[in-house]
């Protein structure tokens, strides 16, 4: 893992594609995420990062894909994005992750307010036959101020049901 980057990032809003069925920038839900120290320093552990920043500062900053972990901040009542889609579980795949910081990366004791929303929902045909549903997913992170530090996309995809 390479070193954190606190470069000056684009900040400029992403253009999102529309879908006709609703889905498309659906809320799914909100919530707030406290970035601590000691959870850094485990998922650098974790991860085998080993830049002494992590283990060393006193407000290290988050490892690249640290915002992962807002999932086991996210609670109960706020659906799953297979669930809210209705996605059969047994049949549901990640399909891929993406991270784009702006400005400095969050920081041990900064508080995240993260939303999750669908960005869209598209169908495929399967090469094993039947349709697949892909869904990207969008992770928001604001700051306190509401200012937007970081947004993570995941695809998340439904194999077509076996016949």
């Amino acid at each position: 893992m390479t070193a954190p980057d606190d470069s000056t990032r684009d900040a400029s809003p992403v253009a999102t594609p529309g879908n006709e069925d609703g889905t498309t920038n659906r809320v799914l839900g909100r919530f707030e995420m406290m970035i601590e120290r000691g959870k850094i320093r485990e998922f650098a552990r974790a991860t085998g990062a080993t830049h002494s920043a992590y283990f060393n500062d006193e407000r290290p900053p988050i490892p690249p894909t640290f915002l992962a972990s807002a999932a086991l901040w996210q609670p109960p009542d706020v659906p799953r994005p297979y669930q809210a889609l209705g996605m059969d579980l047994r049949r549901v795949l990640h399909g891929e992750q993406e991270y784009r910081f702006y400005g400095s990366m969050p920081r041990a004791g900064d508080r995240l307010v993260v939303e999750i929303r669908v960005e869209s929902v598209n169908e495929k045909d399967g090469r094993r036959g039947g349709t697949m549903r892909l869904a990207r997913i969008v992770s928001d992170f604001t700051d306190e101020t509401g200012r937007l530090v970081a947004q993570a996309w995941s695809t998340t995809i439904e194999t077509g049901a076996s016949a």
